[in-house]
């Protein structure tokens, strides 16, 4: 379309001149071309209220098996509409966060191949929403230093997409341990985080401080990880959601209780998200509901793990 238009828009649109006809029939059907684009994006923007309807409904659902069948075909529509407005970092943010949120909750616990395309999907659509050009083209090539200073020069604005580029990229990473290159990316991804921090430590349920939390966790202290550090970011998660979201609760049981080795600890606080309240927190229904099976899920292989 656009190499189309650049061609028309070289030809002045007069039909009083020599090879008018030619002429004049290209200004209209360039002209019309545009215009449908234009139709296109305004169609995708004005439904974009309708999205975000949709999305604070999905956080609502009780049924967790009604939004693993629903998602897809959501998440399809949203990349429908990404291809029509490729630019709209609203749009992208929201594809960002299903295709999160899917391959977290469905995809993950059976297909860790699967969940790391789910995940690099996400990281780019998230990415495309970055600004500055030269910060979302420099992400993988930026000596550190060098991107550390650009990241620190982003405002609150840049918060979802640092958010959702660090969180599926740690998470792309994490489906991918094996592969000794991996360990720079989740650097260059906490580089993203430590901004989102420091600009909104609470933004998506206190989502920086369970970054950090699993971070040092995972690493542990022979590479780079703190127990210490990875509880008080549990802690401050838990105090910033009141601790209504159970999936603090989760995490810290699957990343730092097994870590120690601490069994007792792992058991109790997975028993206590099993039998929380199912209205705890409304508005994080479905991330609770996700967070008691997951709970069950792991409880399932206690013995296998002490």
């Amino acid at each position: 379309m656009s190499a189309f238009a650049a061609a028309a828009a070289a030809v002045t649109c007069r039909p009083d001149e020599p090879f008018m006809t030619v002429r004049f029939t290209l200004c209209i059907l360039s002209l019309t071309v545009l215009a449908g684009c234009s139709m296109q994006r305004l169609a995708v923007r004005g439904a974009l209220p309708l999205m975000q309807g949709g999305i604070e409904a999905m956080n609502r659902e009780t049924d967790v098996e009604l939004a693993k069948a629903a998602m897809p075909a959501s998440l399809k529509m949203v990349e429908g509409m990404v291809y029509a407005d490729p630019d709209n970092a609203r749009l992208r943010l929201y594809a960002a966060e299903g295709f999160h949120g899917y391959a977290f909750a469905f995809v993950e616990p059976e297909d860790a191949k699967r969940a790391a395309g789910l995940y690099t999907r996400c990281r780019d659509h998230a990415r495309a929403a970055l600004q500055p050009t030269a910060l979302r083209e420099g992400l993988d090539t930026l000596p550190l230093d060098e991107l550390r200073e650009r990241v620190a020069h982003t405002g609150p604005e840049a918060v979802p997409a640092l958010f959702w580029t660090a969180s599926c990229w740690a998470k792309w990473a994490q489906m991918n341990l094996e592969d000794v290159t991996v360990l720079p990316q989740v650097e260059r991804a906490a580089v993203l985080m430590r901004r989102v921090l420091e600009l909104d430590e609470g933004y998506y349920y206190a989502g920086p401080h369970l970054f950090f939390a699993v971070l040092y966790a995972v690493r542990g202290p022979v590479l780079g990880g703190d127990f210490t550090q990875s509880e008080k970011h549990f802690a401050r998660a838990r105090e910033l959601t009141g601790g209504k979201v159970l999936m603090v609760d989760v995490l810290q049981a699957e990343f730092l209780d097994r870590q120690r080795l601490d069994r007792a600890a792992f058991h109790a606080r997975l028993v206590r998200v099993i039998e929380a309240p199912d209205d705890l927190l409304p508005e994080a229904t479905f991330i609770n509901r996700v967070a008691k099976m997951q709970a069950r899920r792991l409880l399932a292989r206690e013995d296998e793990w002490f």
